[in-house]
């Protein structure tokens, strides 16, 4: 029965893998079962967790992107009559066109360096998050996120910022997420505290 077990999650593994399509995927990178990934890249340490979808984005390094986060995406005129694309130039899931207006359906969506999505984020495409920020679990983000701001709700909010602007400024003057692999782990003991890494980075010269 354990055998019976093992066969049958590794089909269902196998079954259900992620599908990349024309993107850019750092070796480091990790993409888990059932998301999807189009027209995206994504930078060096960073992961997708399962079942989600993300499509014409760039995603920095060192993310943590959770289950089912949605990220960019298809917009739809809302200024024409129709919000539908059968009014406008190009395929559709329909393979109609009752006309062939001009309409351009993906922006691209920014997400920056070190950050943290919870369960379930959709964030809307166009939308831009900054370095060190963190969207609660189940937010919907309609506006731009600044660097190391915490965000929540339908449609996400402004809670707080993570750290005092001096620390902020540090952190993004430093931008330790370029580091090579050797120098953060030279500077690792460093991490618990922003104050003692940026401070350890001043003595380093």
């Amino acid at each position: 029965m354990e055998k019976l077990s093992y066969y049958l999650i590794k089909v269902l593994r196998r079954l259900n893998k992620p599908a990349i399509k024309a993107s850019k995927i750092d070796a480091t990178a990790r993409v888990c079962s059932g998301t999807q990934v189009n027209m995206s890249e994504m930078g060096r340490y960073s992961y997708l967790g399962t079942n989600c979808s993300v499509s014409h984005t760039k995603i920095g390094s060192f993310c943590s992107i959770a289950t089912e986060a949605m990220i960019g995406g298809a917009a739809h005129p809302i200024d024409f009559v129709s919000s539908s694309t059968v009014f406008c130039k190009g395929k559709n899931i329909m393979g109609k066109n009752f006309a062939e207006k001009e309409f351009e359906p993906y922006k691209e969506t920014i997400i920056g360096n070190d950050v943290w999505l919870g369960s379930r984020v959709t964030v809307l495409a166009g939308r831009k998050i900054g370095n060190g920020a963190i969207i609660g679990a189940g937010s919907v983000v309609t506006k731009d996120v600044g660097d190391y701001e915490i965000w929540a709700g339908n449609p996400a909010k402004l809670i707080r910022k993570r750290f005092s602007d001096e620390i902020i400024n540090g952190l993004q003057e430093l931008k330790w997420w370029e580091w090579s692999d050797e120098k953060i782990s030279s500077m690792a003991e460093f991490f618990d505290s922003p104050e003692k890494l940026i401070e350890a980075s001043k003595r380093e010269g």
